[in-house]
């Protein structure tokens, strides 16, 4: 499948929704929803080494959302120590593979020992130039929203910004994502068809592809090679009239 794939046409930022870890785990009897989470980490391994192999820059993992932490305590103490395990164990792959580690959201909100393993893989990567991994960690789009708004009005009471400086281009460059491009191709897997609260303004003009039957802890290369086939399918018209009703 891969040597069907375009070079030229590949998606510059592909973000993931990686859903459905707990019902792959019911599914295979485990009443315990951290064994779908731990068996996903072949999924992850699998998706970074695609991207690399096809030159996608930034590689966006919806890891943790802020509503997640509405879960029973046990499985988010649970979920935190296996983002310290996987982070310790994965970084020299990462160091070797060239792959830079980025996160987004309110990282702040994590525990000491999350942050401090998360602070020390990012320094650590800060000079790889291939591809950039991003955690989604503690995030949602609302909060990125409205932690932006805050930061612009602060400005504006400070006088560094006026109320008419404020344009779309300003506040893009305010969100977690800065210095990002959005996202070309979203997968999300599990089968709902949402983007549940997740970078909700980056994904305006995103690509959608939706795997019904597909758990996140079976995904493999094959699949993201053809969720960017179904990609290179598109016209990308951002708002403008198809080409064949072009004037």
């Amino acid at each position: 499948m891969k040597e069907q794939i375009d070079n030229n046409n590949v998606p510059k930022h592909i973000a993931v929704i990686m859903d459905g870890n707990g019902r792959w785990a019911k599914q295979k009897g485990f009443v315990d929803r951290i064994f779908g989470h731990r068996n996903a980490l072949t999924a992850v391994r699998d998706t970074i080494e695609g991207c690399g192999e096809l030159g996608v820059k930034y590689l966006t993992l919806y890891a943790f959302s802020t509503e997640n932490w509405n879960r029973p305590k046990a499985e988010v103490d649970a979920l935190m120590s296996l983002l310290v395990g996987t982070i310790k164990d994965e970084l020299p792959g990462m160091i070797k593979s060239n792959i830079r580690l980025e996160t987004i959201g309110n990282i702040d909100s994590l525990p000491a020992k999350s942050r401090k393993e998360l602070t020390a893989a990012i320094d650590s990567t800060k000079n790889s130039t291939g591809l950039t991994l991003i955690l989604a960690l503690s995030y949602s789009g609302k909060w990125d929203i409205v932690n932006t708004a805050r930061q612009l009005a602060q400005k504006v009471k400070e006088g560094t910004i006026a109320v008419e400086d404020i344009t779309e281009d300003l506040f893009e460059e305010s969100l977690d994502t800065k210095g990002i491009s959005n996202p070309d191709l979203m997968i999300r897997t599990g089968g709902d068809h949402r983007i549940s609260n997740f970078m909700l303004w980056q994904l305006a003009y995103t690509e959608l592809y939706i795997f019904d039957e597909l758990f996140w802890p079976d995904f493999r290369k094959q699949h993201l090679f053809e969720a960017v086939l179904s990609y290179q399918t598109r016209e990308r018209r951002f708002g403008k009239p198809a080409n064949r009703f072009a004037f």
